[in-house]
């Protein structure tokens, strides 16, 4: 995983499939707690599948940011990913973006 500070309030993070997804969350947990005003992009351009586990991650990782405030975009998901999204109902709780740019975007845009 690589975490990118885009700017002082905004990180990009790039995950990859299991096993590195759980760790790579896990490290971002740590990130975001220690940074209490960054919004968060996950560019999901290296996963191709998700467990129930890395949907319970991403669940409370975007209840902890908006009980801070914060966004949380997703982009660059691949078609498998976007149909489980859309067969669990997820495409209605989370934000998303076709690419980092346009996430990056719509993260300025609230800041605003």
């Amino acid at each position: 995983m690589s975490i990118d500070r885009w700017s002082d309030n905004v990180l990009v993070v790039e995950l990859q499939d299991d096993p590195s997804f759980s760790d790579d969350l896990n490290a971002l947990f740590e990130q975001v707690d220690e940074d209490k005003h960054s919004a968060v992009i996950l560019k999901f351009a290296g996963v191709t599948f998700l467990n129930s586990s890395n949907i319970a991650k991403l669940l409370k990782l975007r209840k902890k940011l908006i009980s801070d405030q914060r966004k949380l975009v997703l982009c660059e998901i691949n078609t498998n990913v976007w149909g489980l999204i859309l067969v669990t109902g997820l495409d209605k709780v989370f934000e998303f973006a076709d690419s980092v740019s346009t996430a990056l975007a719509s993260v300025q845009m609230a800041a605003e």
